[in-house]
């Protein structure tokens, strides 16, 4: 199936073939073409260019699809390549908590944050949690996300971290987008367990079992105060590669824990949150192929401090910017509000950011290769924008709409 899609204003985020990423100063500029069309074949972008030399007949059988793009921009999906999307029910009271003064230190040690949603969790049947999952999957498609990672972590049993990584099994099956796996048994300790006991449930009993279905592209661990040590990750990461499950690392959100420097030792392809961040973490990133990943929704739902973007990019290093979609710290995917909050909070540009939120997000979830960025040969994972919006206008109009369609494969999302 061929489809042009023609009268666009501003084909947005124009990279080559084999740009994967992008680093520092870089990252401040984004490729475009003004008057333009765009060809798809088979849900893939086959070509591209201006308006003007749109050939009269395009190679193939049958006529192709046209769509008229009105004038409005044409962008790669967003990419988010951090998220907790499959988990049972809600933490509204934990709102409220938050609302009160309480942080989330204190929630989580009066047994509340991960193991309130761990308990609900084992009491949710699959086939629920997978329905529960699903509607938040499509929510964040109509939003414009194109790529998406999901993590397990709510299960700190083994049958159920197995749970919620068949349920993202079954959303790779049945979702358009592109979807990755990430086993994150390490997200606290389960209820009943010391943290030696359950660092070997994990490494001798989850891993083995998660390997043996294939059910992870990556392995993570929360690697950051009052969770698991940089001794405990380096433990659990290695346990990981001997099954040869690549590391990603949730490290510095609630302090500068060691996990960035564990991460780059192990060769993760992105340590993520790094809310508190020294120059040391700066320097270990440097000439490493880890991608420095921020969660700004995180910052603002809790009222903690924003990553130091700003000074990472400044330093040369590249950066992704991901939604942390989940039901304490972050209820919400929308990366057109990750992209906002990183141009008003951390001060990034809206070309730094829309980067971060694209082919570098991309590339911190391992399908840089096939997303990100208008490429020939990449899957047509597209946003069309209304008329008469800029790339600046979408984090400055940062409430209003300005997605008129979304397509996955070339298909439009409906």
């Amino acid at each position: 199936m061929r489809t042009v899609i023609r009268n666009i204003s501003t084909l947005l985020g124009i990279l080559p073939e084999g740009k994967l990423r992008l680093e520092g100063k870089e990252m401040g500029s984004v490729q475009e073409m003004h008057n333009a069309y765009l060809i798809i074949e088979d849900g893939v972008i086959t070509s591209f260019g201006q308006e003007k030399d749109l050939p009269a007949a395009i190679p193939g059988e049958g006529e192709p699809s046209v769509i008229d793009a009105e004038g409005g921009m044409v962008m790669p999906s967003f990419c988010d390549s951090h998220t907790h999307l499959v988990y049972a029910g809600s933490r509204e009271g934990e709102f409220l908590d938050k609302i009160k003064g309480l942080s989330y230190e204190q929630i989580a040690s009066n047994g509340g944050g991960i193991l309130n949603s761990s308990d609900l969790l084992h009491r949710t049947s699959e086939d629920e949690l997978f329905r529960q999952s699903m509607k938040r999957v499509h929510e964040v498609l109509k939003k414009g996300t194109g790529a998406l990672e999901i993590k397990s972590g709510y299960g700190l049993r083994t049958e159920d971290e197995l749970k919620m990584l068949r349920v993202i099994r079954r959303i790779k099956n049945e979702c358009p987008a592109i979807i990755k796996s990430t086993f994150l048994g390490a997200h606290a300790v389960g209820r009943g367990y010391s943290m030696e006991d359950y660092v070997d449930l994990v490494c001798r009993e989850m891993i083995p079992a998660v390997a043996k279905e294939g059910l992870a592209d990556y392995i993570d661990v929360f690697c950051d105060k009052g969770f698991f040590t940089p001794e405990d990750t380096e433990r659990i990461l290695e346990a990981g590669a001997a099954y040869g499950i690549p590391p990603k690392i949730h490290a510095n959100e609630l302090d500068v824990s060691g996990g960035v420097q564990v991460g780059v030792r192990h060769g993760a392809l992105s340590v993520d949150h790094l809310e508190r961040t020294t120059d040391a973490e700066i320097e270990v990133l440097k000439g490493s192929g880890t991608m420095p990943t921020m969660l700004p929704g995180s910052s603002f739902f809790l009222g903690i401090p924003f990553g130091r973007g700003r000074d990472f990019i400044d330093t040369g290093l590249p950066l992704a910017l991901a939604s942390d979609f989940n039901p304490g710290s972050s209820p919400s995917g929308d990366m057109r509000m990750v992209l906002a909050l990183a141009c008003i909070r951390m001060k990034l540009t809206p070309a730094e950011a829309f980067n971060a939120c694209t082919i570098n997000g991309a590339y911190a979830m391992g399908c840089a290769d096939k997303a990100g960025s208008i490429t020939p040969g990449k899957v047509a994972n597209l946003i069309l924008t209304v008329p008469e919006i800029s790339l600046t206008g979408i984090p400055y109009l940062y409430a209003t709409p300005f997605i008129s369609r979304t397509f996955l494969c070339g298909e439009e999302v409906s």
